[in-house]
């Protein structure tokens, strides 16, 4: 009874709501080619509750269904995996597999459209909050992942609620994005690596042919008649990019700043390079209201940032409330052995500060 509450307050509150359905994802490469995948998580409606879960081989799962009982697919973990889940521990967000295999859940408004719940198929059916969770547990490969998705069905919870899209990445770096649209299964290869919301991922590859004329440095000299044109700064060749927080214009954004970000030596320094990307992603909350008497206490819309070294099997993350990157090593982590847990990323909600003692 207590996660059939849980659940109905999660669907029929503002936890969908558009507003603040806004993650932006980025991958990075080093020079060896090991993929860094990132992203940002919003939600500008109330502050989530966040937390990471540990996940060992053999653990049992099963899917919600829509009356918000448990009492869809079982599965059993034949991988062990952590990842970031909101609200409830199997709403997995972005996680990693022992495996390597890296999977990521972003919100995809009006554009998806899922089978509709089949009560006598409700043994194969998965909720599409899980589908990172069942995937995590049972594939080590996109390619398994296509095979083996073939005999489930994944359902929405509450026909009032968003659509997802999900993004796979493999520790070789290849990359897929899954759109389920008009209750049809749709791969996508994302040699890009960007993804953020609606519309379909390939209308966006096809939107950054508006941008053709966009480039990395400085424009050039040029006279007009007798003047003389100047740019102001650096990255003038970029004037003109998108500036909103739209999923279009972050999609634009993050495809010129991965593009134009230098390959590094290591997946470390990978990493804080993603961190500092993302920074260009924060969203302020107070931009989602229109009154201002809405806007809830809380630092920033950008709730959790995440990011996922895949090669060393290293997951990161910093929050609004501690922007302090911090670490869960999976190589450190017996699957065999480790017990199921999750905590919440923030025990202290404040941004912690040190002072520094002048002698």
């Amino acid at each position: 009874m207590k996660r059939l509450v849980i659940l109905a307050c999660l669907i029929a509150g503002s936890f969908f709501a558009q507003r603040a359905s806004a993650c932006t994802g980025i991958t990075l490469h080093t020079v060896d080619n090991s993929p860094v995948t990132a992203r940002t998580i919003e939600w500008a409606a109330t502050p989530l509750h966040t937390m990471y879960v540990v996940v060992p081989r053999g653990q049992v799962q099963q899917s919600f269904l829509p009356d918000g009982t448990m009492n869809g697919k079982q599965f059993t973990a034949k991988y062990g995996y952590v990842g970031i889940a909101v609200e409830e521990t199997e709403f997995i967000m972005e996680g990693i597999n022992e495996a390597g295999l890296g999977v990521g859940l972003f919100y995809f408004p009006q554009y998806g459209e899922y089978q509709p719940y089949d009560p006598n198929q409700k043994e194969q059916s998965v909720s599409d909050m899980q589908l990172a969770a069942w995937i995590l547990s049972n594939f080590a490969t996109i390619n398994e992942l296509k095979t083996g998705i073939k005999d489930i069905r994944v359902i929405g919870t509450d026909p009032r609620a968003s659509t997802v899209h999900w993004r796979i990445t493999e520790p070789n770096g290849r990359q897929v994005v899954l759109e389920i649209v008009n209750q049809q299964l749709h791969f996508h290869e994302n040699p890009l690596g960007v993804l953020t919301n609606s519309p379909e991922f390939t209308w966006h590859l096809t939107n950054l042919n508006n941008y053709v004329n966009l480039s990395a440095g400085t424009v050039n000299h040029r006279q007009v008649g007798t003047l003389n044109l100047n740019a102001f700064g650096g990255g003038s060749g970029l004037h003109g990019l998108p500036g909103d927080m739209t999923p279009p214009s972050r999609f634009i954004r993050a495809a010129f700043f991965q593009s134009t970000a230098p390959r590094l030596g290591d997946e470390d320094a990978t990493v804080v390079q993603a961190f500092h990307l993302l920074n260009n992603f924060d969203i302020p909350v107070g931009i989602q209201f229109a009154d201002p008497r809405e806007v809830p206490s809380m630092p920033s819309a950008t709730q959790v940032t995440i990011a996922s070294d895949l090669h060393n099997q290293r997951l990161y993350f910093r929050t609004m409330y501690d922007s302090s990157i911090r670490c869960i090593d999976l190589k450190n982590i017996n699957f065999k052995r480790v017990k199921f847990q999750f905590a919440a990323l923030d025990l202290d909600k404040r941004q912690p500060v040190e002072e520094i003692k002048i002698h």
